[in-house]
């Protein structure tokens, strides 16, 4: 019953969201005001950005990082991370959007402390510490980034604390033998692990940027 509260609070603060920028969309095209230009500030993704936070989402979990050594979420507690739930046979999503958090972690100012990276890794057959390791060796992927995995029912657990749903696909006809299907949520989680706001895969590394100088600094 928690899991399925979790997934229909997203989805609803997911529509909600989608509704802003559609209404900011209309507003940018709507009449300029006294001084030559729409109103872009007092609405919009640039206001629901702070609009996101749900304290119910994160929760303990126990997992393991790419070196072999056992993690729990009071590892994280003291700052800010980005969470991102993927795997490293991952084709498109996953190396996409772990490109666009560093680009966006790029644009920060120099006041404002650059949240970690935290890869939950929901292939938890393929993706051993050894194998995370590697693959976050990418010179393009966030430089302050942990890859977690673990036993399959810790990251049932987790993912249901998160509301990221996943499913295993076969492909038999390909050489992987299988894929997964997963949500692409980034997760900004606070120094409390809760969650101070989220993005979607619409989002820009100029969007996310934008919204984490106006949370953190």
């Amino acid at each position: 019953m928690r899991q399925v509260l979790f997934r229909c609070i997203l989805n609803a603060m997911l529509y909600r969201i989608a509704s802003l920028w559609m209404f900011a969309a209309l507003a940018a095209c709507s009449a300029p005001d006294a001084s030559g230009s729409a109103d872009t500030e007092a609405g919009g993704a640039v206001a629901s950005c702070a609009t996101r936070a749900y304290d119910t989402i994160g929760g303990p979990f126990a997992l393991i990082d790419q070196t072999g050594t056992p993690i729990t979420e009071a590892d994280f507690k003291g700052r800010h991370s980005l969470v991102f739930f993927g795997f490293t046979y991952c084709p498109d999503i996953c190396p996409a959007t772990l490109v666009t958090i560093d680009r966006a972690l790029q644009r920060l100012p120099e006041h404002v402390e650059r949240p970690r990276t935290v890869l939950i890794s929901v292939d938890p057959e393929r993706d051993t510490p050894e194998s995370l390791a590697a693959y976050l060796q990418t010179d393009v992927f966030p430089d302050d980034i942990t890859g977690l995995t673990g036993p399959l029912e810790n990251i049932e657990a987790v993912a249901d604390a998160f509301s990221a749903g996943y499913s295993k696909v076969e492909t038999p006809e390909s050489l992987s033998e299988y894929t997964m299907d997963h949500s692409s949520i980034i997760y900004l989680m606070n120094e409390d692990w809760t969650l101070k706001t989220f993005f979607t895969n619409e989002a820009t590394a100029e969007t996310i940027a934008t919204c984490l100088t106006d949370l953190l600094e």
